[in-house]
């Protein structure tokens, strides 16, 4: 079998996913075949979620295709500068249910993007499963569930899920599948603005799961005309006062550091409520400490209703994604990883959680 991606490899990354040009030429077909796309990605969308969703809907709108975004919660304030006029409906199941049902059971393809599990999508993981369509997955997650897809595209030792997205509309052109008569065309500048964008949250900005073809993607996006100085500008220069207000409080007040080196902190409903917080105004918090020279991970719990969210960062030769599995009810990437934290089942309380990070920590790094 032939593979396309092949420069990918590198010496150390014995491990790599291919993508086949078979897989290339299925996934070709399913979409030259498609005239409604529904479009699924995980619940409380990130920039990697919104940005492959956006991406993918703007390059088949233009080929004439009609798309529905269906959200399982609504996408950050945040990222509403990723949106354009003319773009595709975006449904917020949770306060549209209904439509978004109808839009997942109308469709003659459905794609999901950026979720290893259609359990992730929430509230749409029964509309899906009703959907006669063939299915489409499309991530860079640990564990896909290949059994609820007809095809799935997943690669691991990859940035994020605009990356590979990247890669793939890359080879329609030349894959021999045609589309209306005609060959695949090349995504377009508004295509790959909305995926640099998602690729660029996702390794936080080129600071890890980075691999050379992530560099490659960057480059042929700049050689495309996009704006990489607009999309930094508008990720980082335009949060909220609220947000800086909060980042102190985190560091100063928050932040503990264990004997073994792990950096934590819990932010209950209360606090980030006294602090205005919006969604996606923490992204990027469980970063920080791993700027200090001691710390080994980085773990930040934010309490949201009965849960705790889970983000897990460390770094090289310490796995988030274990200790995301083994105590979180999560996984990931080796050094980026989430979960959640169960109140009642797992601990008894929101204030229980701070000694159970202690506890499974010093479990984990004491064997």
């Amino acid at each position: 079998m032939q593979y396309i991606i092949c420069n990918f490899a590198a010496p150390d990354r014995a491990e790599m996913n291919f993508i086949s040009n078979e897989d290339i030429r299925r996934a070709a077909s399913m979409l030259a075949a498609a005239e409604n796309v529904a479009i699924i990605c995980h619940v409380h969308p990130d920039g990697d979620a919104m940005g492959s969703s956006l991406g993918l809907a703007r390059y088949l709108t233009a080929l004439g295709k009609r798309c529905g975004i269906c959200l399982p919660s609504p996408a950050p304030r945040t990222l509403d500068f990723i949106f354009r006029e003319g773009d595709c409906t975006t449904i917020d199941a949770s306060l549209h249910r209904e439509q978004a049902d109808g839009c997942i059971l109308g469709a003659d393809l459905a794609v999901c993007l950026d979720l290893p599990c259609i359990r992730r999508a929430d509230g749409l993981e029964e509309a899906f499963r009703q959907a006669r369509c063939p299915k489409l997955l499309i991530d860079h997650h640990l564990n896909p569930a290949r059994e609820d897809f007809d095809l799935v595209f997943s690669v691991q030792d990859i940035s994020s899920t605009c990356e590979l997205l990247y890669h793939i509309l890359q080879a329609l052109p030349s894959c021999g599948v045609e589309c209306s008569g005609k060959a695949f065309p090349e995504p377009a500048t508004d295509c790959l603005e909305a995926l640099m964008t998602g690729m660029t949250t996702d390794s936080n900005n080129f600071a890890n799961s980075t691999y050379p073809s992530t560099f490659e993607m960057a480059s042929g996006c700049l050689s495309r005309g996009v704006d990489r100085d607009s999309i930094i500008s508008h990720l980082q220069q335009e949060y909220r006062e609220a947000r800086f207000r909060l980042m102190g409080y985190f560091l100063s007040e928050k932040m503990r550091i264990s004997d073994y080196g792990v950096a934590y902190a819990v932010l209950s409903a209360g606090e980030l409520e006294r602090f205005g917080t919006e969604e996606g105004e923490t992204e990027g918090f469980v970063n920080i400490p791993l700027g200090i020279g001691a710390v080994k991970m980085s773990i930040f719990l934010r309490e949201e209703g009965s849960v705790f969210r889970v983000s897990i960062r460390s770094k090289k030769g310490v796995s988030a994604s274990r200790l995301a599995g083994e105590s979180f009810n999560g996984g990931g990437h080796e050094q980026a990883a989430g979960g959640r934290l169960d109140i009642g089942p797992e601990i008894p309380d929101a204030a229980a959680a701070e000694r159970y990070i202690l506890e499974v920590t010093d479990r984990y790094f004491g064997k």
